[in-house]
């Protein structure tokens, strides 16, 4: 009995115990789980809002490489466009317009253009020339790109792709079609500065993260091209992006790595063992919970705060720059679009949901189908939305619309797509008014503004197009004759009206497929074609001599002029059309040498003229650089004593084959080159120092005298060789030519004269009397001497009119002061009619031709003799 009592109260006991402690067992199991449960939910909380935080940064990122991207694909398609309406065709106009674009500020670094896909033009070129000749179709890397923008018509973006240059980049190529035509003219592709693209976007240490950029290659792999590959193997959070043709990845964790949170876990979970050891401390835990909950509150609304304040400042910018933004839900039809958006196409502000037929039915009637179709290519392959349409507002206006966007899913999988549009209208219209204006300067710049004809640079464009074209080709090139004088005599409004008289006549005369151009001053070219184009020619050329040859009125003057013409045709299929206008000015210079008001057809025989006058000229420029001009010297005699009172230097060439060269052999070609300047220098020079020579071996010739030329007089160089050379003033005389100066006198020629004579250079008109010169000329140049042309001198003895026309220019040289020298004298006959007519000097074969200088020492070493000699024969 007492046995089973015991066991009764052990029993009792035991149970008292455990259902003492079960309570706080079960408080104990309730708090631990509570806590572990906290436990872990804390645990995900830190990891889940340190996630966030680099997602965020990386979807900024990203956001700002797209945008960045975008912009610079955007800045290029503006050159793409003014290239499809004017191709470029060289290197200096595509470098004009890649240095306009790039001074804008972008990542592009370098513009390559490549007409037929083969690389001829690029920006900047020195540092990228070896990219020169690149052919994308040969070129593997590059060609599928390349060949999908041509193929697509589209935009084609890839990369990053190694580069001719070196190094790598992103690529953006844009197919050019001509607008006129619609054919495929090329390539434009762009490489945008990776490097700097990164750094633009925010890649790099002030971001805070490590980030790694790759793309999944045919074998699912990974290939990482940017950034440490280490990064994808600490768990980092990833964005996709869509660039191009590709989508690249963006993996980021901190640059810290992730957050250590131990500290906090271990701290926590010491509370809850002291919890669940001392119960008495749960309102401490409470309180402890609730100011972590605070802490979080206060996290979630700085977050807030911050997420509004972007939205504002997106807000402004969206209202800043008039932008509308819209989403578009195909599962519901249903259109999302702001104000802005709204008022783009004219919709009620209050209508709560718009749907896609608001935006069909603004749509312009001949943009719809076009319109309709991009947006529904774009949604079903879920790629970029890139275009441009009009719209008609609600009063009838027309807009120009550009619209950008992209397709995404959400975590459903449902598809949405997302865009904004803005108003382009004020840009289109300018540029159609630039477009208008560049039309007209086009026109203008190929035109001639007096007679409406086209010019000499519209001429040569046609001529390239003409070039390995099957029919053959006529070129008439004609001049005007005596037009000079219808200015000088007339005006200058005289002189226009005769323009437009003789293209209203070229008009008249030219037919169907043919053309007419005015060249430059009174110099017009006439193109015919055909088979018969030598028939036709020559038919042409006699009708145009004979209409210019009819007088034209004037205001009641009646101008006659004339025309010479030169015409060339085509002798075989791809002779170079502009030589072929070469060869027409040929034969018109010919038609002139034979007396104008004619015309004159090339023939070999004119090109092997102009191939040997090309030849002298080539030969010339070498002989005055080998000294191979001399000075010969033709010594003067006073008319009375024969003393030698001077000599004339005469230039000489003694060329290497073909002997010694008289000027009537060489300088015609001189003039057509711009080089009697050159050797009236040499002649000059020379003549000096022989001059100074004789001297110094006892014949003292009073003065020698040098031809000048127009050109001579009008360079500089002529005064600074005068500062540099020392001569007795009057010991050199410049000899002009009458027609050089008396016929138009020019300002600049008569300072020139004016120089000469105070720098103590006498000045000498040769030849007069073969010119028109008027008495006030002479008077007003004051020369030190007249030559009296050889032509007045020959027939003196045989006729008595011309022996008086010698002795009134001697009488009005004696009145005034001008001495009178005589060339031409033949014999001595000669000499005594001018002695006794009271000319001063005379020069001519009687007594000597012209020498060399080492001849004309000896020839003044023995003239004292001769000198007796003619004085006794009387």
């Amino acid at each position: 009995m007492q046995g089973r009592l015991k066991s009764f109260v052990v029993a009792r006991f035991a149970r008292a115990r455990i259902s003492y402690y079960l309570p706080a067992l079960l408080f104990c199991l309730a708090v631990g789980t509570g806590l572990y449960l906290m436990d872990g939910d804390r645990q995900r909380q830190y990891i889940a809002a340190e996630r966030l935080e680099t997602s965020k940064r990386l979807a900024d990122i990203s956001a700002r490489l797209d945008a960045r991207i975008n912009a610079n694909v955007n800045l290029v398609q503006g050159l793409v466009t003014m290239m499809g309406v004017r191709p470029v065709e060289t290197q200096a106009e595509f470098t004009t317009l890649a240095a306009s674009l790039l001074s804008r500020p972008s990542e592009i670094k370098v513009l390559a253009g490549a007409p037929g896909m083969v690389v001829s033009m690029i920006f900047p070129y020195e540092m990228n020339r070896r990219a020169l000749g690149l052919d994308y179709r040969k070129n593997d890397e590059q060609r599928p790109g390349v060949l999908r923008a041509r193929d697509t018509r589209q935009m084609v973006l890839t990369g990053p792709i190694h580069l001719v240059q070196g190094g790598t980049g992103l690529i953006a190529r844009y197919p050019v079609f001509r607008q006129d035509d619609g054919s495929f003219w090329g390539i434009v592709s762009a490489i945008i500065d990776l490097d700097k693209l990164y750094r633009d976007s925010g890649f790099g240490l002030a971001s805070g993260l490590d980030v790694a950029i790759y793309k999944d290659n045919p074998q699912k792999e990974k290939a990482v091209f940017y950034g440490d590959p280490a990064v994808l193997e600490r768990s980092p959070v990833e964005l996709s992006l869509k660039v191009g043709i590709d989508r690249w990845h963006l993996a980021a964790t901190p640059a810290e790595g992730w957050g250590d949170y131990a500290t906090e876990l271990k701290r926590f979970r010491a509370y809850t063992v002291l919890i669940a050891i001392a119960i008495i401390i749960p309102l401490a835990w409470a309180a402890l919970l609730a100011k972590q909950r605070q802490a979080n509150m206060r996290v979630l609304r700085e977050s807030e705060e911050q997420l509004e304040t972007l939205s504002q400042r997106l807000g402004l910018a969206l209202k800043a720059s008039e932008i509308g933004v819209w989403e578009y839900m195909p599962a519901t039809d249903t259109l999302i679009w702001d104000q802005r958006m709204r008022e783009l196409y004219g919709v009620d502000p209050s209508k709560p949901i718009c749907e896609y037929d608001d935006w069909r039915s603004a749509l312009h009637p001949d943009d719809l189908a076009d319109a309709e179709a991009t947006f529904a290519r774009c949604l079903e392959k879920e790629a970029p939305y890139n275009t441009d349409f009009r719209v008609i507002d609600a009063n009838g206006a027309i807009r120009y619309i550009r619209a950008h966007g992209g397709v995404f899913r959400n975590s459903n999988g449902v598809v949405r797509m997302i865009g904004a549009n803005w108003d382009i209208t004020r840009d289109v219209m300018m540029q159609s008014a630039l477009r208008d204006a560049r039309d007209q300067l086009e026109h203008q710049s190929l035109h001639d503004a007096l007679t409406g004809l086209p010019n000499r640079r519209f001429l040569e464009r046609l001529l390239k197009t003409e070039e390995g074209e099957e029919e053959g080709l006529g070129l008439i090139h004609a001049d005007l004759d005596r037009f000079k004088e219808v200015n000088d005599t007339f005006g200058h409004r005289a002189g226009d009206a005769v323009l437009k008289a003789a293209a209203d006549r070229i008009r008249s005369l030219v037919g169907p497929g043919e053309f007419a151009s005015r060249i430059g001053g009174d110099e017009f070219v006439i193109v015919t074609r055909g088979a018969s184009a030598e028939e036709r020619s020559r038919s042409l050329a006699d009708a145009l001599v004979g209409a210019m040859s009819e007088p034209i009125d004037f205001e009641g003057h009646f101008c006659r002029i004339g025309c010479s013409a030169g015409v060339a045709v085509q002798t075989f299929r791809h002779e170079n059309p502009l030589q072929l206008l070469g060869n027409a000015d040929i034969a018109l210079y010919e038609a002139k040498k034979r007396g104008r008001n004619r015309f004159e057809f090339f023939s070999d025989g004119l090109r092997l003229a102009a191939v040997q006058a090309k030849k002298t000229a080539d030969e010339l420029i070498v002989a005055l650089e080998q000294d191979e001009f001399v000075p010969y010297f033709q010594p003067q005699f006073d008319a009375v004593t024969l003393d030698i009172v001077g000599a004339e230097a005469l230039a000489r060439w003694n060329h290497e084959t073909r002997g010694l060269l008289t000027p009537d052999r060489f300088l015609s070609v001189a003039e057509a080159t711009n080089r009697v300047a050159d050797i009236d220098a040499v002649i000059f020079e020379k003549a000096l120092f022989h001059l100074a020579r004789w001297q110094a071996n006892g014949f003292q010739i009073p003065s020698v005298s040098v031809n000048i030329s127009a050109q001579r007089l009008g360079d500089d160089r002529l005064f600074d060789s005068l500062n540099r050379i020392a001569f007795k003033p009057g010991s050199v005389s410049f000899e002009l030519l009458e027609t050089i100066y008396l016929d138009d006198p020019d300002v600049s020629l008569v300072a020139a004269v004016r120089r000469l004579k105070a720098a103590g250079i006498d000045i000498e008109i040769d030849d007069f009397g073969s010119g028109h010169a008027s008495i006030v000329s002479l008077l007003e140049l004051a020369p030190k001497r007249l030559k009296i042309d050889r032509k007045l001198v020959a027939p003196i003895r045989d006729s008595l009119s011309r022996r008086q026309m010698v002795a009134s220019i001697i009488e009005i040289g004696r009145s005034q002061g001008i001495e009178i020298v005589a060339e031409g004298v033949e014999t001595m006959e000669h000499a005594a009619i001018l002695r006794d007519l009271g000319c001063h000097a005379l020069q001519g074969y009687a007594f000597a031709k012209p020498m060399p200088a080492n001849a004309m020492m000896a020839f003044m070493r023995d003239w004292q003799e001769r000198k007796r000699v003619l004085l006794a024969a009387g």
